[in-house]
Parts: C-alpha cells; structure tokens; sequence
C-alpha cells in the first residue's frame, strides 16, 4: 500500500551521479513503512558541477538531509556549517543533515558501515591483525582509513594510479597511514584488503590486487555492491580470501544515517532480503 505525502511528510534522500542504481531508497523506504514513520526518502541528481549550489538552496530543513554519494563527499564537507569529529577525519561527508536555522551539519557514517560490514561477515577480523590495504584515494578511502585506524589499525597501505593523490591522503591521516606504489609488495602480509574505486560497478573488471601475498587469513572487501559478488571478490575468493560485500556495508551506514534524518533507530526487518530481491530483479 502507498504511503500518502502531505505537509508533515519528512523528506530525505540521496545525491549522487550517476544515482539510479543506488539502493538506498528501497532501504530508508521499507524502514520508514515498517516503522510508521510519516516520511519519504528519495534520490537526486544534481548535475556534477553544480552539487554546492543544489544542497546549499535545501538549507532551511525543508529537507531533512542527504545521504552523499560519489562524487560529492569531499564537496560536502566543504559546504557545511558544522561537521562532525568523523566527517573532519575522514575529509568527506556521507550525510547532511539541514537544519531550520540554516546550519548544514556534516557526519560520516561510511566507516561504521565498514566496521559493522567486517563484523557481520568476518566477524573473527581484527584491525591489529595486519596491515591493510586501501585500494583508491577518494572520500571513501580515506573514509575507510580513519575508521580502520581508529578500530585498532596500525598500518594503512593506500594504493592509487596517482601516487601523489594517495601521499597527500596519507599525510592527513598521520603516522600509521601510508602511500605505496602499486605492486605485489604493497600486499605483503597484509590482512585486509579493501576496493574504495568504483571499478567493477555494474560488473566491469575491479582493481588489480596481489591476494597470494596476502595473509592466509586475510579478508577482501569491495565496496561495490553492484554487482553483488564481484570480480574483485570473485578472485579473491579464488586466491582463498574471506569475502565481504558491499551491500553490507552500504546497510551498516544507513543505520545510523537513518536515525539522523528521521529521529528513530530503523526496525528489526530482513532489508537485506529486499535488497537482494531487488539486485536479482534488475539483472
């Protein structure tokens, strides 16, 4: 049954280019259903060049907030009035959240998705098992990395096609992250490997990756969730690696993103299976 939208409706989202894949809707939604919560969450595309201005013009609270996607984390950080311990560690939001006063207060809850994605699924992975190894040198890398070191992390390896990129994200995070050129040296003995790049969305090949030098208890996780098994993880699983996915941890960030926007902790339901469903449906 369709919800009816009134003048009372709370209004949320997600801003992203591309956005259409994104299963964020069909999460926050059921939620917001099964809790009976008058709300309505939905996704936007400003154009790329123009992300500043779009989530400026919501300040006020007619909107709720955003969830922020790629390529708009680092710019939404920049744009807010208020940023969180997380959102200033990591260097990018994931959410905005607009106040009636104006204020636009930045979090970042992509690295509790991480964390709470490795615990579900690899729940015997530990931060101070080994080094990890951070494939990109994005928002969501960097992200990650704080996270990571923050859970316990002693070594954070970032690897990127821009070297510079990945010394520059390093520096910001301080002593126990840093850039290594690409090879199977940047993998040795290291115990967590994570894909933050966008290769292998919508099932292209994903990043090349060094999983025999890997520890053999190592973990691989893909932040794409589109496919579900991707060809990164397909390999690692392959080379003997635990997999994590990313729909796991795209539900682990909506979590808290949901009490944020809407006020309540989201309902004990299977979204998982609906997103799942949904992944099956679309191919």
């Amino acid at each position: 049954m369709s919800r009816a939208i009134t003048g009372t409706t709370v209004v949320a989202g997600v801003a992203g280019a591309p956005v259409a894949h994104s299963l964020s809707p069909l999460i926050h939604n059921a939620w917001l259903a099964a809790a009976g919560i008058d709300g309505v969450y939905v996704a936007f595309t400003p154009p790329a060049d123009a992300f500043a201005g779009f989530a400026k013009g919501l300040a006020g609270g007619a909107v709720r907030g955003l969830n922020v996607t790629v390529p708009f984390k680092e710019i939404a950080l920049e744009i807010a009035t208020q940023a969180s311990d997380r959102a200033r560690l990591a260097g990018a939001a994931n959410l905005l959240v607009f106040e009636r006063d104006g204020a636009i207060l930045a979090d970042n809850t992509d690295g509790q998705g991480l964390i709470g994605a490795l615990a579900a699924q690899a729940p015997d992975w530990r931060a101070d098992l080994g080094p990890v190894v951070i494939l990109g040198a994005g928002g969501a890398a960097r992200g990650a990395a704080a996270a990571l070191i923050a859970a316990g992390a002693r070594e954070v390896r970032f690897v990127n096609r821009s070297h510079g990129r990945a010394e520059r994200l390093a520096e910001a995070l301080g002593s126990a992250a840093r850039a290594i050129e690409p090879g199977p040296a940047s993998f040795a003995d290291a115990a967590l490997v994570v894909n933050a790049t966008t290769l292998g969305l919508g099932g292209g090949a994903g990043p090349d990756a060094a999983f025999e030098a890997m520890r053999p208890d190592a973990v691989a996780l893909d932040m794409v969730y589109r496919p579900l098994s991707t060809e990164f993880l397909a390999r690692a699983a392959r080379a003997g690696l635990r997999t994590v996915d990313g729909l796991a941890m795209l539900i682990g960030q909506a979590a808290p993103s949901f009490e944020a926007l809407f006020g309540a902790a989201p309902p004990a339901i299977d979204v998982r299976g609906l997103c799942l469903k949904a992944l099956d449906d679309q191919r």
